[in-house]
């Protein structure tokens, strides 16, 4: 009978651990949305006030090359129609064909200034984008791990990017499990007092071509390839 009931008291205590242990190894997970984060993050107000900024520079500087492209096919243009004035001499038309030749030549170099800084305008912004974008989620990802600590968390969950298939990797989660705003709150505890947007340029920016030039063609008479930027 005794050995029924240390046995029975064995089971018992056995079992009493197996519990204690589960119950501490029981994962505690929340939810937070990294891309909130980023785009209510104080820093990143003031980068894209920069970027704006450095946008409507490179506006101006592409509308500037577009317009000279522009000139320079006025005057191509003047060419081809004194050239083509039945009143003209020999002398004049070999004149004209002398100096059209360098002004497309021109005309070329300026397509390739124009193509040129636009894509090497663009990679620096992508540049900027990727490199900012890394510094700010490794400062939010330290502000998340010490909240989730805090609250005895075991594992934090992204919500706000997408799987292999292209949905939220997170199907459900009570709200009560999102720290997104706690986050929030200790983010804002670090912004300066003085912290200011830089203010925007008072010219309005000029818009870049609404598509690329198309390649010039050696024959006159082609269609301008510098065209008056469209309107975004």
């Amino acid at each position: 009978m005794k050995k029924n009931l240390a046995s029975l008291f064995a089971a018992f205590a056995l079992s009493g651990a197996a519990l204690t242990a589960s119950a501490q190894s029981a994962p505690k997970i929340l939810i937070v949305d990294m891309a909130k984060l980023l785009d209510s993050h104080y820093e990143t107000e003031d980068q894209n006030a920069k970027l704006k900024i450095d946008e409507a520079k490179a506006n101006e500087e592409i509308e500037r090359i577009v317009k000279d492209g522009q000139a320079i096919e006025e005057a191509m243009k003047d060419m081809q129609e004194k050239a083509s004035n039945p009143a003209a001499s020999a002398e004049a038309k070999a004149k004209i064909e002398a100096d059209f030749r360098p002004k497309a030549e021109e005309r070329q170099r300026k397509l390739g200034e124009l193509n040129n800084y636009r894509v090497r305008t663009q990679r620096v912004f992508q540049e900027r984008i990727a490199n900012f974008r890394g510094i700010m989620f490794e400062k939010i990802g330290a502000v998340v791990q010490e909240t989730a600590k805090k609250k005895g968390a075991t594992l934090v969950l992204d919500k706000s990017g997408l799987s292999n298939i292209g949905l939220n990797p997170v199907v459900y989660a009570d709200a009560s499990y999102d720290i997104t705003e706690e986050v929030q709150k200790e983010i804002a505890k670090g912004r300066p007092a003085n912290a200011s947007t830089p203010a925007a340029p008072t010219a309005k920016p000029a818009a870049a071509p609404a598509s690329p030039p198309r390649a010039p063609a050696p024959a006159a008479g082609d269609a301008p390839l510098f065209k008056v930027p469209a309107a975004k």
